[in-house]
């Protein structure tokens, strides 16, 4: 969490970057202190506190302070372990296992409810009003979107995944009010995915963006579900940045499926489910 607010840090408005500093000076000490007194330690009002906790995706100071409080005391840590050369495969099992165990421990206590409510509300009011969900990644992102796209189009969502740069840019130029372009990247820093958000946000459309705190794209959609982690975006192959956005697919295909599922749903799963039982082997 700290490291996040780290990397927050420079796009923050100067007040806030105020208090973010003072969360990293004494992180113990801003999760019991009240707001009066965080306030006056940073020189700035009340409201700027608050401001700054939703600047960060969460829900309100006390959004903030508990998950800050978790992250602080429960200490689960991130190490990264990385694989050598020389390492055994019984090796390769554990460090790699172990730092995917730890990318999900983190955010399990970092994750902003706020933010990823907001993305739910977006997605099930588009799925409810028979809109357009897209999602668009590249390279490994764009696996992702794929994934996304496999989950959302058995709930009878209109969607589709692109990974191609001009397919992305003339899918968002159709884009409407209403729909919602679903944006995977783990730099945040692709130009093909940024130019696709600037003509959805022109278009009306609600843009969701998963990716790393502090980037261009974490600034660039109407919603950012952060996924930070300390592997570098210029990796070869990414593991952890994948496995964690498949994680969080998987967190908002299950919230939109219970908030637009019920009677309706569960009628479209079974029959599908019934329709693949002939594609297998008795």
């Amino acid at each position: 969490m700290l490291d996040r607010i780290k990397a927050c840090l420079p796009s923050l408005a100067p007040a806030e970057q105020r208090v973010g500093k003072l969360v990293l000076s004494d992180a113990r000490a801003f999760a019991n202190l009240p707001i009066s007194e965080l306030a006056d330690r940073a020189h700035v009002s009340k409201p700027t506190v608050v401001r700054f906790c939703r600047s960060l995706g969460y829900d309100g100071l006390t959004d903030f302070k508990r998950k800050l409080a978790g992250s602080v005391s429960e200490g689960v840590p991130f190490i990264h372990r990385s694989v050598d050369t020389d390492d055994k495969v019984s090796d390769v099992v554990v460090k790699v296992i172990d730092n995917t165990v730890s990318a999900f421990l983190k955010y399990r206590n970092d994750a902003s409810t706020f933010a990823i409510g907001k993305a739910v509300d977006a997605l099930s009011l588009a799925c409810q009003n028979g809109k357009r969900i897209e999602f668009i990644g590249v390279g490994n992102s764009g696996i992702v979107a794929q994934d996304a796209q496999h989950k959302f189009f058995r709930l009878g969502v209109n969607t589709i995944a692109y990974s191609d740069g001009h397919m992305q840019v003339m899918s968002a130029s159709l884009l409407v009010p209403g729909d919602c372009l679903v944006v995977i990247s783990n730099s945040g820093r692709t130009r093909d995915l940024m130019d696709a958000t600037d003509i959805a946000r022109k278009n009306g459309a609600t843009v969701i963006v998963i990716t790393a705190s502090g980037s261009p794209l974490a600034a660039a959609g109407h919603v950012h579900l952060s996924a930070d982690h300390p592997e570098g975006y210029d990796r070869y192959s990414p593991m952890v940045s994948r496995l964690l956005h498949l994680m969080i697919i998987d967190i908002l295909a299950t919230a939109v499926a219970l908030r637009v599922g019920g009677v309706k749903l569960q009628p479209l799963l079974q029959d599908m489910k019934n329709n693949l039982r002939n594609k297998r082997y008795a």
